[in-house]
């Protein structure tokens, strides 16, 4: 489906370039079809073309009626003005797909001509890997065709979820924000294993590997993580005394801790920033 459609990306900073990356490196569609352009850096547009071979144009050379998709992948609070300046130059049947943070459907719709399709996604950091795990909401005017659409172009950066635009801040704290508390428990479990006298680059390796593995586990057996935990936890055996030291700290309350402030700090970002724009 890829290979006869063009994208352009408004916008060329690190997300824009782990997209582009992830289309690219997957030849999912060539990179001649692939457009690029930022609002005013033209050096950055230059080395993303020289990187991946993709048109990096401004924005007043884009061809407009050849694009299919549009990625709003700018600052959120530039996405107003960025809308506002595509506006008149599209058809009902171009999909705007944003991945900015806080930018609801709602919000592209409110912005655009009555009808326009948009869809809203949520990638996280691993996408530069083709890893990440990515969230989808489409809008309301969004056929199913052009949904299937951004799922495979996402896909091309790892897994993708379709959910309800009410359950993004949870996932948010979930996902978008989740590598960062699997980094902050490497970096302590780390830190204990090179304190015990093993060498940095080994245990960072070690440690890497077993959540690595776990994961695995989880995606590859179709288990629930309990299930797992239970099978591999002996009585009073090594795990099981990691484990109590686990609940004796409040780990798993630390666990869902975070993720509870991450989901609320989405949704209060997300009433700033319509606050912020909606007064500029």
């Amino acid at each position: 489906m890829l290979e006869n459609k063009t994208i352009a990306f408004l916008g060329a900073g690190s997300m824009a370039e782990s997209m582009i990356s992830g289309v690219i490196t997957a030849e999912k569609m060539p990179a001649d079809q692939v457009y690029v352009t930022n609002k005013s850096n033209a050096g950055r547009l230059d080395e993303i073309h020289a990187k991946y071979g993709v048109q990096a144009v401004p924005q007043s050379e884009l061809p407009f009626e050849k694009i299919d998709l549009f990625i709003l992948a700018m600052k959120p609070k530039g996405a107003e003005e960025a809308l506002h300046s595509i506006k008149d130059k599209l058809k009902p049947n171009q999909v705007i797909l944003s991945v900015l943070a806080g930018i609801t459907t709602e919000f592209m719709e409110e912005h655009l001509n009555v009808g326009q399709q948009v869809v809203r996604v949520m990638p996280n950091t691993s996408s530069m890997i083709q890893e990440s795990a990515t969230a989808v909401v489409a809008g309301k005017n969004t056929s199913m065709a052009n949904v299937e659409l951004v799922k495979e172009l996402l896909k091309c950066m790892g897994e993708v979820y379709i959910i309800n635009e009410d359950q993004m801040d949870v996932f948010t704290g979930l996902a978008g924000s989740g590598p960062a508390y699997f980094y902050y428990l490497m970096e302590n479990m780390e830190r204990v294993g090179v304190e015990k006298g093993m060498d940095e680059e080994t245990v960072r390796k070690v440690v890497a590997q077993t959540i690595f593995g776990a994961a695995k586990m989880v995606l590859e057996k179709e288990e629930a993580p309990t299930s797992l935990r239970e099978k591999v936890t002996s009585p009073n055996g090594t795990t099981a005394s990691g484990l109590e030291a686990l609940r004796k700290f409040n780990g798993g309350e630390a666990i869902s801790q975070a993720v509870e402030h991450a989901a609320k700090r989405s949704k209060e970002i997300s009433k700033e920033l319509e606050g912020a724009l909606v007064t500029s």
